[in-house]
């Protein structure tokens, strides 16, 4: 795991990226929530789309709802990053659209755009 603090508009977002799996499940979320803000003091968090296990992209097992359940409790801002196009879930496309119309979570296609999400340096897509 690779974590850079990049600091945009005076706010500090962590920015990971891992080739292994970083969050797995609620615990492992919770794990990384922790270590960050333990490590960087950041409550804005950018991770890479492959760090985290492919079941959080499937609705159906609820698991996406839970990790930022977790992340909403512990005061975190997350954003996802990286190539989305092969997911085809009409469900799975509206909850990214609608999330990224939020505050708290987002779903970017690069890393220097979770940044500039994070850190209010871009407009609601």
């Amino acid at each position: 795991m690779k974590t850079e603090v990049i600091r945009k508009n005076n706010t500090e977002v962590a920015l990971i990226s891992s080739d292994e799996l970083l969050i797995t499940d609620v615990q492992s979320a919770l794990d990384l929530i922790m270590t960050v803000k333990y490590e960087t003091g950041c409550t804005n968090i950018a991770v890479n789309k492959e760090a985290i296990v492919n079941d959080f992209f499937v609705l159906s097992t609820c698991l996406a709802g839970e990790i930022l359940q977790k992340f909403i409790n512990y005061g975190v801002r997350f954003a996802v990053y990286g190539d989305f196009s092969n997911y085809t879930s009409k469900p799975l496309k509206d909850f990214m659209y609608e999330s990224n119309r939020g505050k708290d979570f987002y779903f970017q296609p690069t890393a220097s755009l979770a940044v500039d999400r994070l850190t209010g340096c871009a407009d609601n897509r």
